[in-house]
């Protein structure tokens, strides 16, 4: 089953250019949390590197939005939204941050107030039929 909502189309042709066939990528939209160590970001700080570092994360990355700001526990972090089209992209999203920051990362599939409209005929469902 293919969880998100199809946002394009890939086609794949042969020599003639013929299109063998067409499939649609789901894509899901994700909030990754970026926490990095005091510590490493200020080292990064100091080194001049912290913002270019990031830069250039987020421009391989290419977010829909990004946010940063100080965490509850003091730390450097940013709330970043991107879509993922499979499972097999974590690496490539999450090595950057721990290889640079020493960061601690959370995912989690997130919903636009889009999304949660068109959910809304799955949630009365589930609430019929888990209700009580």
């Amino acid at each position: 089953m293919i969880i998100g909502k199809p946002r394009r189309s890939l086609s794949v042709t042969n020599r003639a250019n013929s299109v063998i066939w067409t499939r649609k990528e789901a894509q899901m939209r994700m909030l990754l949390r970026v926490s990095i160590p005091v510590e490493t970001g200020n080292a990064a700080a100091k080194a001049g590197t912290l913002g270019a570092t990031i830069e250039r994360i987020l421009a391989d990355l290419k977010p829909e939005a990004a946010y940063f700001f100080g965490d509850d526990e003091g730390q450097r972090a940013g709330a970043i939204v991107f879509d993922m089209t499979d499972s097999s992209q974590i690496p490539a999203v999450a090595e950057p941050w721990f290889l640079a920051f020493n960061a601690k990362l959370s995912f989690r599939p997130i919903m636009n107030p889009q999304d949660l409209a068109t959910a809304g005929p799955s949630i009365a469902a589930a609430a019929r039929q888990y209700g009580g």
